[in-house]
């Protein structure tokens, strides 16, 4: 096992954690007491949920690469499918998160569930 690797994963999902955790709190709970927002759709709530889901998908990345960081720890090189497991575990994960909370308004969760299904169907 390769320890720096499993230190980065670590890193990797610590990092994702905290960038989660700090970000709602201390980030986009002030930005959303602002009265200026832009109001998609009529309102202002598309764009506050599109800010919070497009924040936290930047984590639910990062720990997909801990996964795979992880994984090269374990042996020199992952295997295709391991990886392609992972890639579709992300943009799965992706796509239920950003249909979630817009809704389905948000015609990204369509594009992340496409690649994850593309990503499963390739193993």
């Amino acid at each position: 096992m390769r320890s720096g690797l499993v230190l980065a994963a670590f890193l990797a999902l610590a990092i994702g954690l905290a960038h989660s955790i700090l970000g709602e709190r201390y980030i986009l709970i002030r930005l959303f007491r602002r009265e200026d927002l832009p109001k998609l759709f009529g309102s202002d709530w598309f764009t506050r949920r599109t800010l919070r889901f497009a924040w936290h998908l930047t984590s639910v990345a990062w720990w997909g690469f801990a996964v795979l960081l992880f994984l090269l720890a374990q042996e020199s090189t992952v295997s295709g499918p391991a990886a392609l497991r992972v890639i579709a575990a992300v943009f799965l994960t992706s796509a239920l998160i950003a249909a979630g909370a817009s809704n389905g308004r948000h015609l990204a969760w369509l594009v992340f569930l496409v690649i994850g299904a593309l990503a499963l169907l390739a193993i």
